[in-house]
C-alpha cells in the first residue's frame, strides 16, 4: 500500500486509525490539517468582527460549529479535487501517491466518501439561520468549479480564493443575519490572502505543472512571483484595514492586524522561489498569521 504524500505530517490521531481507513483519511487530508485551518480562520475572523459590531462576545458554539464544518467541507473539497484530478495526479511526483491514482480507493468509493462528508457539513449548516444556510449553499459554486480551472487559466488561485475565503462572509451571516460592508471588505481581503499563500504553495510544483500543462500563478509570474505575492498581501492588509475600520474595531483588533501584517511581511522577505521545502513551511505558517489576527479580533470583541 502506498504511503502518505510528501507534504503530509505525522498526526497523532491519523496515525492511530485502522489500516483500512487510512486512505480515506488521506483523501480528506486529515494528515494535512493546514487546509482546514486556512478554511476555518476567515470564519473565525468574521464571527469575531460580527460580535464586535453586535456588542457581544464571540459565540463559542458558533466557533465550534465552524471548526467541525471546516474539517468536513475541506475534506469534501479535497475528495472532489482528487476525483477530478485523478489522471493528472498520477503524472505529478508529489501527488501520485494519493489514494485514487495509487489505487487505494476507487472513484466510486471516493464519491460515497464525498457524500458522507458533505452530509456532516450540511448538519452543521442547518444549525444556523436561513440567511446563513443560503450563504453556505452559495459557497459550493467555486468549490465545484475550482479543480477544472488550472486546465484553462494560469490564475486558478482566484477561484480557490473565492471558495476558501467564503468564511469571511459566514460569521456575519450567522451572527448578524446580513452582510454589512465590513463583510465584503473582509471577504475581498481574504481572497487576496488565499491567492498569495497558494502561490507560495504552488512553487513546489512549477516543474511538474509545466510538463503536464497545468496553470498556476507561481508559473505565470516566474521571476516576479515574490513581487506578485507581496502585492496580494498588501491588498489583503489594505482591505482588512478597511474591514476593521468599518466594524469599529478597537485597540486589540488593530494590534492583531499589525501582528498579521508583520507575519506576511516576513514571509515575503524570506521567500526563495527555488526552495520548495521552504515554500511549504511558509505556506503552513499562514495558520499562525491567521491565529494572531483572530486573537486580536476576539479580544477586542470581549474587551
Amino acid at each position: 500500500m502506498s504511503g502518505p504524500t510528501p507534504d503530509a505530517i505525522r498526526h497523532p490521531v491519523v496515525d492511530r486509525l485502522p489500516a483500512w481507513s487510512l486512505p480515506y483519511a488521506r483523501l480528506a487530508r486529515w494528515d494535512r490539517p493546514i487546509g482546514w485551518w486556512l478554511l476555518l480562520l476567515p470564519c473565525w475572523w468574521s464571527a469575531a468582527l460580527a460580535a464586535k459590531m453586535g456588542g457581544t462576545w464571540p459565540n463559542l458554539l458558533t466557533l465550534a460549529l465552524f471548526l467541525i464544518g471546516a474539517i468536513a467541507m475541506r475534506g469534501a473539497g479535497s475528495t472532489w479535487n482528487d476525483i477530478t484530478d485523478r489522471d493528472l495526479d498520477a503524472m505529478v511526483a508529489r501527488t501520485r501517491a494519493r489514494p485514487i491514482p495509487s489505487g487505494q480507493v476507487s472513484t466510486k468509493q471516493a464519491f460515497l466518501f464525498l457524500l458522507l462528508q458533505s452530509l456532516v457539513g450540511l448538519a452543521v449548516l442547518l444549525n444556523f439561520n436561513g440567511f446563513a444556510i443560503l450563504a453556505g449553499f452559495a459557497a459550493l459554486a467555486p468549490v465545484v468549479v475550482y479543480p477544472f480551472m488550472k486546465r484553462f487559466t494560469n490564475h486558478p488561485q482566484i477561484v480557490l480564493g473565492l471558495a476558501f475565503a467564503w468564511g469571511a462572509l459566514m460569521g456575519f451571516a450567522t451572527e448578524l443575519g446580513h452582510w454589512p460592508w465590513a463583510a465584503f471588505a473582509l471577504y475581498a481581503g481574504a481572497i487576496l490572502w488565499v491567492i498569495g499563500y497558494d502561490t507560495i504553495y504552488a512553487l513546489q510544483d512549477i516543474e511538474d505543472d509545466a510538463i503536464i500543462g497545468i496553470g498556476s500563478t507561481a508559473r505565470a509570474y516566474g521571476e516576479q512571483v515574490r513581487l506578485f505575492i507581496a502585492a496580494m498581501y498588501a491588498g489583503t492588509l489594505l482591505l482588512f484595514f478597511l474591514a476593521l475600520d468599518l466594524a469599529g474595531s478597537g485597540m486589540m483588533g488593530w494590534i492583531g492586524l499589525a501582528a498579521f501584517a508583520s507575519h506576511l511581511s516576513w514571509q515575503v522577505a524570506v521567500l526563495r522561489r527555488e526552495d520548495a521545502q521552504q515554500a511549504l513551511k511558509l505556506f503552513r505558517s499562514n495558520r499562525d498569521a491567521g491565529l494572531l489576527l483572530f486573537a486580536g479580533l476576539a479580544l477586542d470583541a470581549m474587551i
